[in-house]
C-alpha cells in the first residue's frame, strides 16, 4: 500500500531539468511548498463595523477555528503558526492561546512576526521557510489586524543618537500621510489622478462583490456586536456609487504635509483576519489535500522611509530577478493601495497592465487591516486567479519605515 501511494504521488509531479524560468516555477515536485487552504474573514469597518468588539485574540481564534473546520486536518499535525500582527504587543499571547482554543494541541507552536504592512506575507514566508529547511512539516499563517483598537504611532521620537544620525533614521518618524504626500510630491502625481485611480479602485470592488467573486475566500463568522449574535459575510468598506466627482470633494487629510492625499483616495482602517495552511507537496498528496497553488518565494528591499509607499517598484524587479521573470509573466497582481499616490506611482512604474492589478479593487475600497494584509492579498488574488483560469500571482505592499515586499506563487487550480 505504500509503495502504491508513493508512486502515485510520484507520478503528479514533473521534473524540472532544462525548464525555462516559467516552466520551472509552475512545475511540480515533492518538496514544493504548497497552500491547501486560504481563508478570511469580512474586512469589517475600524470602530464602528462587525468586528469592532472582537479583539485581536478573538480574531485571531476565529480564524483559526475556520482552518480547522475547512482543512479538516487532524491539528495534531500542525507543527507551528505564526501570527502576522502590527499594533499589538501582546500578539504573541493572543495566537498562542488562540491555537489552543481553537482545537489545536498544546505541541502546535505559535508565534508572531511584524514588519508593518507585509506583516501577514512575512508570517507566510517564515513557515514557508520552516518547511523548505524541514523543521515542520505542515503550518499556518496568519495575518490579523484589530485597528478599531488602535494604530501603531510611536508614543515618543526616537533617541537624540538616533535623530540626529542621519536624514533617514530621522525621517522614520514621519506619519504614512506624509510619506504618502512626499510622493506625490516628488513624483508630481496629481490629486486628480488619485482620485480617478480611487474611483477605479471602488468601482472594481464593487463589481466584483455584486458577482459573489469574493465568496469563496471569505469564510462567514459569528461574533457579537454589542452583545448580539451577528453573522458576517461580506466585506463592509466597499461604497457602491462612489464616483470621482465624489472623491473630488472630499477634504485633504494630511494639510499640514500636502493637499493630495485625502479619506477617499487613502486605504481605510479596517479590523479583519486571514490564513494561509502550507505543507510540502508530498505530505499534501498523502493526506489528499487539496492544492490551491505554490509558494514560489518571497523578497523584501529598503529605500528612503520618506518615499516608503514606492517599496514595491524597488521589491518587484528584485523578486522578478530572482526567478529570471518579466511582468509579462505575471498574470494577476494583487498591490497594496495603501494611498492612491504610491499605486499610481508603481503601477506606471513598474509597467503593470491595470487589467491585470487589483482586478477586484484594492485596500482604498476594501480595507487594510495591517497585519492582516499580505495574507489577504494571497486569498483574493488565488481566488482571481481561479476565476480567469490564469497561474502565476504576484502579491506585494510598500512598508512603514522604507521597504517593500513582494510575494510569488503559482495557482494550480486551473
Amino acid at each position: 500500500m505504500a509503495a502504491q501511494r508513493l508512486s502515485s504521488i510520484v507520478s503528479q509531479l514533473t521534473p524540472t531539468t532544462g525548464q525555462n524560468p516559467l516552466s520551472k516555477i509552475t512545475s511540480k515536485n515533492p518538496d514544493d511548498v504548497v497552500i491547501t487552504l486560504a481563508i478570511r474573514t469580512p474586512l469589517t469597518k475600524g470602530g464602528k463595523g462587525g468586528l469592532k468588539d472582537t479583539p485581536l485574540d478573538g480574531l485571531v481564534f476565529k480564524i483559526l477555528e475556520q482552518v480547522v473546520r475547512k482543512s479538516r486536518i487532524d491539528p495534531q499535525m500542525v507543527e507551528d503558526i505564526c501570527l502576522g500582527n502590527v499594533s499589538d504587543a501582546k500578539a504573541a499571547y493572543y495566537v498562542r492561546a488562540a491555537c489552543l482554543a481553537a482545537g489545536f494541541p498544546n505541541t502546535t507552536a505559535a508565534s508572531s512576526v511584524n514588519r508593518f504592512c507585509s506583516s501577514g506575507l512575512k508570517a507566510v514566508q517564515d513557515i514557508a521557510n520552516q518547511i523548505i529547511t524541514g523543521s515542520i512539516e505542515i503550518g499556518v499563517a496568519v495575518g490579523a489586524e484589530h485597528m478599531s483598537t488602535g494604530g501603531d504611532r510611536l508614543t515618543r521620537p526616537f533617541v537624540d543618537e538616533i535623530v540626529n544620525a542621519n536624514q533617514d533614521a530621522a525621517d522614520c518618524l514621519q506619519p504614512m500621510g506624509q510619506t504618502s504626500e512626499n510622493v506625490g510630491k516628488d513624483f508630481n502625481i496629481s490629486r486628480e489622478q488619485q482620485d480617478r485611480y480611487a474611483a477605479e479602485s471602488y468601482r472594481r470592488a464593487e463589481a466584483a462583490q455584486k458577482s459573489g467573486w469574493f465568496d469563496d475566500e471569505i469564510t462567514p463568522i459569528t461574533v457579537k456586536v454589542d452583545g448580539k449574535d451577528v453573522t458576517l459575510t461580506r466585506d463592509e468598506g466597499i461604497r457602491p456609487g462612489t464616483t470621482y466627482e465624489g472623491l473630488s470633494k472630499i477634504r485633504p487629510a494630511f494639510p499640514d504635509y500636502g493637499d493630495r492625499s485625502t479619506g477617499g483616495n487613502s486605504s481605510q482602517v479596517t479590523d479583519g483576519a486571514a490564513a494561509i495552511l502550507l505543507m510540502k507537496r508530498s505530505k499534501a498528496l498523502e493526506l489528499n489535500q487539496p492544492i490551491l497553488a505554490k509558494f514560489v518565494g518571497a523578497t523584501v528591499a529598503g529605500l528612503a522611509p520618506r518615499i516608503m509607499g514606492i517599496g514595491p517598484s524597488i521589491a518587484v524587479p528584485k523578486l522578478l530577478t530572482k526567478f529570471g521573470l518579466t511582468m509579462d509573466d505575471i498574470d494577476v497582481v494583487e498591490l497594496n493601495e495603501a494611498f492612491a499616490s504610491m499605486a499610481v506611482y508603481c503601477k506606471d512604474t513598474l509597467k503593470i497592465p491595470y487589467e491585470k492589478m487589483n482586478p477586484r479593487g484594492g485596500a482604498i475600497a476594501l480595507g487594510h487591516p495591517l497585519g492582516c494584509t499580505g495574507a489577504r492579498q494571497i486569498c483574493t488574488g488565488l481566488s482571481e486567479c481561479r476565476r480567469r483560469k490564469a497561474k502565476i500571482l504576484l502579491t506585494t505592499m510598500c512598508i512603514g519605515t522604507g521597504m517593500g515586499m513582494a510575494g510569488l506563487f503559482v495557482n494550480e487550480q486551473v
